[in-house]
């Protein structure tokens, strides 16, 4: 018996599981391998543009991933530099194997946390509320909840060009039984594609034909309460596919299992096969490749920019058109792999299905791509269960809170027809959703939800008390005209000013920073790094930030006027027909979540403002408990 059971130990399921323990629920969390648990099967990296923003949010709300990419990193950068902060976003390549090494350890050593090998076979409901799971062995586990996180393991199949066959990433075996189980509960299963590159040893590539990518000097962590120097290992290299790279894969195109209609499940847009590149981007003669390493102690090096269907002699050729890889000798080939996920429209905003009591979904089994997406979809299945359970709340994340609110509300009110990758453009409120600032804006919530222990939240508090305290010393600092003043302003390229100016106006210019303003008053050097950044950005993007505040106050509006679950749509005439039927089968949570599904028109949300006013006039509650 369990109260908890989690379907899969990836990256959903790792947090998921986390997340329900500490949050006193016994949980027991079932996984096809032990040796599985956690795996990178494509990439070794945590992070990159948007999904740093995840990482560090996750981190926030108390997730395990920030801390274990710290712990076991090659290389880490801080990617956009040259842009503004709202993009700034961590990337490190991690060491594959200490990276499951450092999670398994967190699992197993987690009070009310089991993690056993196993594979579920069905989910047992009764009387519209999960019930049990059953393993594929004939062990029934009672539980009063299920998170199924069973990543592109559900059906899934190989392909290599003309080859194919039934199997998980890297080797590990599928998962069969569970796509029958789901169907039967009512699920319409979808099939998507992604793919990942061959990997190649590190004896048979040649660097100094590579461009080096060195890391960041110093390392920012992932992690808000990692707080000792980090240091990068090792390098990560640059070179380019060449014109004999695209002719080899032309030639073989009628050999390409996408292009020769042996694959049927949709692939990612943002992340296509080196074939796809080729087709789409035609009048490009090259294409970017790097090679980064897989572990300190692997021969293997992953080969970004390359993944590839193509059969196996057109991989040797293809790769050893590459500079540097031209002796390059494949560990393993590349491969695509098709799988079952579920329309992630059926799901509540909390990611429980919107039938079947207590039965969650997190990871790619709703149609995402990326460790970081699915981990954050772990922790959020993982605490709503644990809430469920105890009779509390939901933890509902909005738009306008978190770059996982953004993924949360994609997921469960548009919908995707391909797998989903977090992007900034998504996020419209993302200059206040900043990496920097994942603490300042969740923490507390993690603490109310007992996640985020009485040190984390005062490294919090302690941050938000010295950014504010040290705007304030900006604002109430002046420089009056001085030799050493003027000085200053000359050797920083500024005008000389007859009268006195304030810090905050000298810091508002685009040339100055923080750092520079050390000079004149180098008290400020004795706040931490975070509160500096915090302050600098409140004083040079105040404007922007100032009307995204009305954007988003304007957004919470429309977001307090809940929906009731048993609203009638199908007995609003006013509204059009294809309203009626989108916004039935998905019970939006919210005015403004109704207002994004693809469908509803402005024209429908003004019907459903008149029919709740007029509910309120009758003295009739709308809102949701």
């Amino acid at each position: 018996m369990a109260d908890v059971v989690v379907i899969g130990a990836g990256h959903a399921g790792c947090e998921a599981a986390l997340a329900s323990a500490r949050m006193g629920l016994d949980t027991l969390l079932l996984t096809l391998n032990m040796d599985g648990v956690a795996l990178m099967a494509c990439n070794p990296v945590i992070g990159g543009s948007a999904k740093g923003h995840l990482v560090r949010e996750l981190d926030a709300l108390g997730g395990e991933m920030g801390r274990a990419i710290d712990d076991t990193f090659l290389q880490s950068r801080m990617l956009n530099t040259s842009k503004g902060p709202a993009v700034h976003a961590l990337r490190a390549q991690a060491d594959k194997q200490q990276y499951q090494n450092r999670m398994r350890q967190a699992l197993m050593t987690q009070p009310r946390l089991t993690l056993r090998q196993g594979e579920c076979a069905s989910v047992e409901v009764e009387e519209g509320h999960v019930c049990a799971v059953t393993t594929v062995t004939g062990q029934r586990i009672p539980c009063r909840a299920a998170v199924v996180a069973s990543g592109v393991y559900l059906q899934s199949r190989i392909i290599i060009g003309e080859h194919q066959h039934s199997g998980g990433p890297q080797g590990l075996m599928n998962a069969g039984p569970l796509s029958d189980s789901l169907r039967g509960l009512g699920f319409a299963l979808r099939r998507f594609k992604t793919g990942t590159p061959a990997r190649v040893d590190v004896r048979s590539i040649d660097f100094d034909e590579m461009e080096p990518q060195p890391g960041d000097d110093p390392v920012t962590p992932f992690s808000f309460m990692t707080d000792r120097p980090l240091r990068n290992t090792h390098r990560c290299y640059l070179t380019w596919t060449t014109p004999e790279t695209h002719d080899i894969i032309r030639r073989n195109l009628h050999r390409a299992p996408l292009y020769a209609g042996q694959i049927h499940g949709v692939g990612p847009r943002y992340c296509p096969s080196i074939e796809d590149k080729i087709v789409r981007f035609a009048d490009k003669d090259r294409h970017q490749v790097f090679l980064e390493p897989e572990g300190a102690a692997s021969r293997e090096w992953y080969v970004q920019g390359m993944s590839t269907s193509l059969p196996e002699d057109v991989q040797w050729q293809m790769y050893r058109s590459v500079p540097g890889l031209r002796r390059c000798e494949l560990t393993r080939l590349a491969y695509a792999i098709e799988y079952d996920c579920i329309d992630s429209r059926e799901l509540r905003p909390t990611l429980e299905s919107l039938r079947i009591g207590g039965l969650f979904f997190a990871g790619q089994i709703n149609g995402t791509s990326g460790y970081e997406e699915a981990a954050c979809q772990g922790l959020m299945a993982g605490v709503n269960a644990a809430l469920r359970l105890q009779d509390k709340p939901a933890f509902i994340l909005t738009r306008d809170m978190a770059y996982i609110g953004v993924l949360m509300d994609d997921l469960t009110t548009k919908g995707t027809d391909e797998p989903y990758r977090m992007m900034t453009s998504r996020a419209e409120h993302r200059l206040s959703l900043r990496q920097d600032n994942a603490d300042l804006r969740l923490t507390k919530l993690a603490h109310a939800l007992g996640l985020a222990d009485d040190e984390r939240l005062e490294r919090t508090l302690r941050k938000e008390r010295d950014a504010a305290r040290l705007g304030e010393l900006l604002r109430e600092t002046r420089y009056t005209p001085s030799a050493f003043r003027d000085e200053w302003l000359t050797r920083h390229s500024q005008p000389i000013a007859s009268a006195a100016v304030s810090a905050e106006d000298l810091l508002r210019r685009p040339d100055i920073t923080l750092t520079a303003l050390t000079e004149l008053t180098p008290a400020w050097a004795d706040f931490t790094p975070a509160a500096r950044e915090q302050a600098e950005i409140a004083v040079k993007y105040a404007g922007y930030l100032q009307r995204q505040d009305a954007m988003i106050r304007r957004a919470r509006d429309m977001e307090a006027v809940l929906l009731p679950e048993d609203m009638p749509y199908e007995a609003i005439a006013a509204l059009r027909l294809e309203a009626r039927q989108k916004l039935a089968r998905q019970k939006p949570r919210s005015l403004a979540a109704a207002s994004r599904i693809p469908g509803v028109s402005p024209a429908d949300i003004a019907v459903l403002m008149v029919y709740l006013e007029r509910q309120r006039a009758a003295g009739k509650e709308t809102n949701r408990p």
